[in-house]
């Protein structure tokens, strides 16, 4: 095992599991990757950690909901970020304005795009991978957290005006 470059942890290989398509399951997914993190002592405050367990739940959720199948999720620590991916069967890229039903979703990645340090997606195979990675030293706070969850719920209220 390798000492990261901060020293705080030692790096440990990627963990990696495969998920039905279940939306009920995606707590407990959430819990065990915090979990990982925990175990792995990665330098993440528990103000982090709900940032993980919340960016979790919404690229989880959109795996669920856009491919109705298994997809596999991978937690690992760069030594200095907690990165989640989500790999699932689908080739159509992730859109964080294409949301379909806002009044159940659809603010997801803006959470994450707000919320995580850094986020992206690449193909894969027959399909795609999802992540997101969270910094120690890049915590959302204060009020650059509370516009982020404001303009997530104005991009809600935006959609619903439109649709009406």
């Amino acid at each position: 095992m390798l000492k990261s470059s901060t020293n705080a942890t030692t790096l440990q290989p990627s963990q990696a599991w495969e998920v039905e398509p279940d939306l009920a399951a995606a707590p407990s997914i959430r819990r065990l990757i915090t979990g990982i993190a925990k175990g792995w002592r990665v330098p993440l405050s528990d103000d982090a950690l709900r940032d993980v367990e919340l960016c979790a739940g919404e690229v989880l959720a959109n795996a669920v909901e856009h491919t109705g199948a298994r997809f596999r999720v991978t937690v690992g620590w760069t030594g200095e970020r907690l990165r989640v991916e989500v790999a699932d069967n689908s080739l159509r890229p992730p859109d964080r304005g294409a949301a379909e039903d806002m009044l159940t979703g659809g603010r997801g990645l803006l959470l994450v795009e707000g919320l995580a340090h850094s986020w992206g997606w690449r193909p894969e195979g027959a399909g795609k991978v999802v992540w997101f990675e969270c910094a120690a030293d890049q915590l959302v706070t204060g009020d650059r957290r509370l516009a982020v969850l404001v303009n997530a719920a104005q991009a809600r209220g935006h959609e619903l005006s439109d649709s009406a």
